[in-house]
């Protein structure tokens, strides 16, 4: 990303490499970017790119580069010691400073040295550290909460689950000397998704119900007692045929 093509707003605009250009572009898109106090990071920065230290939330990697020289004319190649005086007033009085004047050569500041001069570092910013005595204080007031909606019975036994804990907390705390980095975890189950536990009495005891058994199937019409007879038309012959098999091994079935 380049200084001359910015992200929508509030997006910061990232200047991964940009080479320069028309002073008159940057000097348009830096007063835009001072109205909306857009914050530009730079990692490396060359020619009429500079004008973006002139901006109040510009940021300087440390391993970035930045590089000046004078400005001149693109056709002619001329130096214009007029650019060249506007982009040397625009840098912090530190960084005129550190490079006294502009030539025709590259003149370069790394990023380190840039923060050193009082530029923002871009990797910097606030850091929260809490103390062990806050931390200490966090965990037995979790120890201690009582829970909403609940009484009687119910708030005797979380009591009691409360005392465990404080007494573990307080366990934990002596061994180190009352010093410890080390977060104390505690777990507590919720009972009211836990029926039938810690309750006491022939409930926390109790089998589950066994489960029904599923219907008897009906018998089968293959396996009844009084199946429907056979009707003598299976026994009887067709005009002009013969037995295959002797009486004797014929099946006689009473018809009804």
């Amino acid at each position: 990303m380049g200084y001359l093509s910015p992200p929508p707003m509030p997006a910061p605009v990232v200047v991964y490499k940009d080479v320069g250009g028309l002073v008159s572009d940057y000097e348009a898109l830096t007063e835009r970017y001072r109205r909306e106090n857009r914050e530009v990071r730079l990692h490396e920065c060359r020619s009429a790119c500079t004008l973006a230290l002139s901006l109040p939330n510009v940021c300087v990697y440390p391993d970035a580069k930045v590089k000046f020289h004078q400005a001149y004319n693109a056709i002619n190649r001329e130096v214009d010691l007029g650019v060249s005086s506007r982009l040397f007033a625009s840098y912090p009085a530190t960084v005129q400073a550190r490079l006294g004047y502009l030539t025709r050569e590259y003149r370069v500041l790394t990023g380190t040295e840039l923060i050193a001069l009082g530029m923002r570092n871009c990797e910097g910013g606030p850091t929260m550290i809490a103390s062990r005595k806050q931390q200490r204080a966090a965990s037995t007031s979790v120890a201690s909460a009582r829970p909403d909606g609940q009484s009687g019975a119910s708030l005797a036994a979380f009591g009691d689950i409360a005392h465990k804990v404080q007494t573990a907390v307080a366990t934990a705390l002596a061994s180190t000397g009352g010093q410890t980095t080390d977060p104390i975890h505690v777990v507590v189950a919720d009972r009211r998704q836990l029926p039938g536990f810690a309750r006491g009495g022939e409930e926390a005891h109790a089998l589950p119900e066994p489960a029904p058994l599923p219907p008897r199937r009906p018998p089968s019409e293959a396996f009844a007692a009084d199946r429907a007879p056979m009707s003598p038309a299976y026994l009887q012959l067709i005009s002009g045929a013969r037995p295959i098999l002797g009486s004797q091994l014929v099946r006689t079935v009473a018809s009804n």
